[in-house]
């Protein structure tokens, strides 16, 4: 690591725009819970600041969305956010549907008998790599160039599906409904008067929010007043050119800075050489985000990986930057509910994409268990639900000199938000690809208005890898927190007279150093201990201070296994919701999960009468794969995925012989969790496609609870090689050129997972 023994020092600056109250939510679409000034949003009369997930209704079975939305609010989400794409409910003009995983109004019933709030994001042009954007064909044919703009045979046609979403949600707008914000189309740049008219249209047939936004970035042209500017961070993206290297749009999301424009996202649908002009944040609305990458798509060119550290580091820097909302995309992942509505380079998109996946790599995947993100991101949430009420009415300060240079890999990227009395340290040693280097004998000074703060007491080594909001001069339940060299992650409120909980998460590589402040007494461990001095912690210690705030220290990895259920604090590896009868969790085993009582962990008493297990099938292999070529196709010098011809001529196939079916319980998931390595994968039952898949290195999780076990059921992979034009991350690279090829289907099994219940 470089040398590096300054002092690192920095003085607060306040520069937010004076405090206005929009006619958004306060004189136009008022609201009953929700609230918008020009600085934060507030929730039931509280400052705070907001989480949204994006999770695609008509992409997930209708019986996992009561689950799913659950998931979603145990993992510290407030809202959801979810498409209404025109295609999947229009097919052919005049034939509307909103029936089955398509009753729009079903599932917003169940949104709100779980309690969370619904952004609508009803585009007409939405995206989400849906087949013209989620226009349906009669609309693109019929129209052409004329689509989003304010020709006035388009306007028509929204007009009726705006009137068709709002039959089926009015009951669900009103001032004390849950539908709190609208989404107007999707990544238009230049077109304000169109944006200003589609909500004239929404607002004319009945529709109504709290809020009104559109997709800020690319340097979009927004009509004032009308929309509320929302912004994007992807830590890597599918939809970079062929070859291309980690585009600096990307690595500009790891550093501290108040730029939140993004010209990277939705690159691949302007010219190359369009100018974009990076504008301003609108001093109306506070900066907020409502896509953070939770994940990535996989496109046949392009493949990254979507790691969980990735995802924690971009959405902890958005935080320090100053952000008062933040939205992830995906949250849930899911697969399309019909073949041919996916974006390919047939239909004039630049990038193929899978048929019918969009697991998306995301916090919950296509079948609706845990994926990469999910154990990062709930430790976010976390400190935000604790938190955001602090941070909606603070500021962020940058030191001097920042931000660095997105190539600078050396100089400590750093910032403190905060109110000018106390606050948070944010600290980013991490990022993909182009890893950061560490910096050895650092300390900071911060002037705050009760005098400088100096932190740690003696100077530290930060490793590569750090991911940290470190307190400073922070009052908790009567307890001052001077500073600490361990991360905030949540506060869990004592039951029955028990003092609250708050939780450190200590970093590897740092030592977890706090200091209290004056005159207060601990026991650490049931042990007076001298609070004066800064204390050294480790994981698992218990910290009791003042008889009025527990400190419990965990590891990076303990943290990632923490649920925040109101009063309850979960130690669990597998999914873990509330329900009105208790807590449920989620497993093929008998769960070991764990609840915080009286200062420790017990042991969760789990009770199930169901038989979830997992089987290994027995495969057999009925054609080995043939020898692919180096590219099956290209256009606009990107790899096409092979046609059905293509496929079919190279792809090794697999029988599977599914078990024999025993009664299920309500509840039950069966998945086939499928081992294989190749380049594309598909799922045949009785010969027809029904779930795909382009190898990224990772297991497919498939479900296929209603599928009946009488299907002739094949598995189809078309190998991957050396010589194969595609982008695929380093490590799973490697697997293809030490192997020359690859294609084949290592193991399947069927799992089934059941619901365990406890009454808390």
């Amino acid at each position: 690591m470089p040398a590096t023994s300054t002092l690192r020092t920095l003085t607060l600056r306040d520069d937010r725009p004076p405090l206005i109250e929009p006619a958004m939510s306060n004189t136009e679409d008022a609201h009953e819970r929700l609230r918008l000034t020009s600085r934060w949003i507030e929730i039931d009369g509280t400052p705070t600041v907001p989480v949204t997930g994006e999770l695609h209704f008509s992409r997930i079975p209708r019986r996992r969305w009561e689950e799913e939305l659950r998931l979603l609010v145990s993992s510290g989400l407030t809202s959801v956010s979810t498409y209404v794409f025109w295609i999947h409910h229009e097919r052919e003009r005049g034939h509307v549907r909103f029936d089955g995983a398509l009753d729009l109004a079903a599932f917003l019933e169940t949104a709100e008998r779980v309690g969370i709030d619904v952004i609508l994001r009803i585009g007409p042009w939405c995206h989400g790599e849906v087949r013209g954007g989620g226009h349906p064909d009669w609309v693109v044919a019929a129209l052409g160039d004329r689509a989003r703009t304010n020709d006035a045979e388009y306007l028509g046609l929204v007009r009726g599906w705006f009137g068709s979403i709002a039959d089926q949600v009015r009951t669900f707008c009103g001032p004390d409904r849950p539908i709190v914000g609208i989404q107007l189309e999707n990544e238009l740049h230049d077109q304000p008067d169109h944006i200003a008219t589609l909500k004239a249209i929404a607002r004319d047939v009945g529709l109504t929010a709290p809020l009104w936004t559109a997709t800020g970035w690319g340097g979009a042209i927004l009509p004032p007043h009308d929309v509320f500017p929302l912004y994007s961070g992807y830590a890597d993206g599918f939809w970079a050119g062929q070859g291309s290297t980690w585009d600096d749009s990307f690595r500009d999301h790891f550093r501290f800075t108040h730029v939140w424009d993004d010209p990277g996202v939705g690159g691949d649908f302007r010219d190359a050489d369009a100018e974009i002009v990076v504008r301003p944040v609108d001093p109306e609305f506070p900066p907020s985000t409502c896509e953070l990458g939770g994940g990535m798509a996989t496109a046949y060119h392009r493949r990254p990986i979507a790691r969980g550290r990735d995802i924690a580091a971009l959405a902890n820097v958005k935080i320090g930057n100053g952000s008062a909302w933040q939205g992830f995309y995906m949250y849930a992942g899911g697969v399309n509910p019909e073949d041919g509505l996916q974006e390919s380079l047939a239909t004039g998109y630049p990038n193929d994409l899978p048929r019918f996946d969009y697991d998306f790599q995301a916090a919950f995947g296509a079948t609706g268990r845990p994926g990469p993100s999910l154990g990062v991101l709930r430790d976010h949430n976390a400190f935000l639900a604790a938190f955001g009420p602090f941070l909606a009415d603070t500021f962020s300060s940058l030191p001097d000199g920042a931000p660095v240079e997105v190539h600078d890999l050396d100089t400590l990227r750093w910032a403190v938000r905060g109110d000018g009395a106390s606050g948070f340290l944010f600290v980013n040693t991490h990022q993909p690809h182009e890893p950061l280097s560490g910096s050895t004998d650092v300390q900071f000074q911060i002037s705050l208005s009760g005098g400088d703060l100096v932190v740690p007491d003696r100077p530290i080594d930060i490793p590569s890898g750090v991911i940290g909001r470190w307190p400073l001069r922070l009052d908790l339940a009567g307890v001052r927190l001077e500073w600490a060299t361990a991360s905030v992650s949540g506060l869990v409120e004592g039951a029955s007279g028990e003092p609250p909980t708050l939780v450190l998460r200590a970093h590897d590589g740092v030592a977890a150093r706090l200091q209290l402040g004056a005159g207060a007494r601990a026991l650490l461990g049931g042990v007076a201990t001298d609070a004066e001095a800064p204390l050294d912690l480790v994981p698992g210690d218990v910290l009791l201070v003042d008889d009025a705030l527990r400190i419990l220290v965990v590891d990076e990895r303990q943290a990632e296994r923490l649920w925040y259920l109101g009063h309850d604090l979960i130690d669990s590896t597998d999914a873990v919701w509330r329900e009105p009868g208790g807590i449920v969790v989620r497993a093929e085993n008998e769960p070991a999960s764990l609840v915080w009582r009286d200062g420790r962990f017990v042991s969760l008493e789990l009770r199930t009468d169901a038989q979830a297990g997992s089987t290994r099938l027995v495969l057999d292999e009925a054609r080995p794969a043939g020898e692919p070529p180096a590219r099956y196709g290209e256009s606009m010098g990107r790899s096409a995925a092979p046609d059905a011809a293509q496929f079919d001529e190279v792809a090794g196939v697999w029988r599977v012989l599914l078990p024999t079916p025993q009664d299920r319980a309500d509840g039950d998931l069966v998945e086939l969790v499928i081992e294989w390595e190749g380049d594309v994968a598909q799922l045949r039952a009785d010969g027809v496609v029904i779930h795909d898949r382009f190898w990224d290195g990772r297991d497919w999780r498939i479900d296929i609870t209603e599928l009946s076990s009488a299907v002739d059921l094949t598995l189809h992979v078309a190998p991957i090689a050396t010589h194969s034009v595609i982008d695929l991350d380093e490590s799973v690279r490697a697997r293809v050129d030490e192997a020359g090829r690859l294609g084949s289907v290592i193991r399947v099994a069927h799992v089934v997972s059941s619901r365990w219940t406890a009454a808390l």
